[in-house]
């Protein structure tokens, strides 16, 4: 027996399992309604919680800058290359709470000869320590301080010291050494005047960037 003649032998559908022609029929599910509301109100809670999430992610952060850091605005070129005039940077005002001053850090202090202003320089002499500068050259301790953030055509030549950095002071120059106003001028800085630490580099965007440690002298 072929497969034409197994067609033609189908047995006739029941009675009971024909529906009317004029009956409706209806697919839908009764409770797909029901579901499509959960849906949506589960949705509706998942965007309120990112959303909830989101303003206090927000609200920390400007907690975070309010407290923790200071926008500033460079100004003048005394720490050129590594910050240009106008630059906009994001300083520290607790560091120095939690760990010490080191040296290479950028900082931030009130001018000790009018402290009405502030200066930014980087630190080159710690407490106890002495400084000297033979030809451009740094020694700290009679050691050569290895200076890559300074390049040649910024170098100051010149001789200066020795001097002894005294407790609680701090010996700082601008990387821009043929025109900065630094220590060599005023002399060292007390602990007390220095108030943050330069951290972030955020306007011009091509500056953008950290602007400690290492990350600062390749910068």
């Amino acid at each position: 027996m072929d497969s034409t003649d197994e067609k033609h032998l189908a047995p006739p559908a029941s009675p009971e399992s024909t529906a009317p022609a004029s009956s409706p029929v209806s697919n839908s599910d009764p409770s797909a309604p029901r579901a499509t509301s959960t849906s949506s109100h589960s949705l509706r809670n998942e965007i309120r919680v990112w959303t909830r999430d989101l303003l206090i992610a927000i609200g920390l952060a400007l907690v975070i800058i309010v407290f923790l850091y200071q926008p500033v605005k460079v100004e003048g070129t005394s720490m050129a290359p590594l910050l240009s005039d106008q630059e906009r940077i994001f300083i520290n005002k607790f560091v120095y709470r939690f760990e010490p001053i080191q040296r290479g850090d950028v900082v931030v202090f009130w001018y000790p000869l009018d402290r009405t202003k502030s200066f930014i320089k980087r630190v080159i002499g710690l407490p106890g320590e002495t400084v000297e500068i033979r030809r451009g050259v740094v020694y700290v301790n009679e050691k050569v301080i290895p200076e890559p953030y300074v390049p040649p055509q910024y170098e100051d030549l010149s001789d200066f010291g020795p001097v002894r950095v005294p407790k609680d002071n701090y010996f700082v120059m601008g990387d821009h050494r043929i025109s900065s106003n630094d220590s060599r001028v005023f002399g060292p800085v007390a602990n007390r005047f220095i108030y943050g630490r330069a951290v972030f580099a955020y306007w011009p965007v091509d500056h953008f960037g950290s602007l400690s440690g290492t990350e600062a002298d390749t910068k």
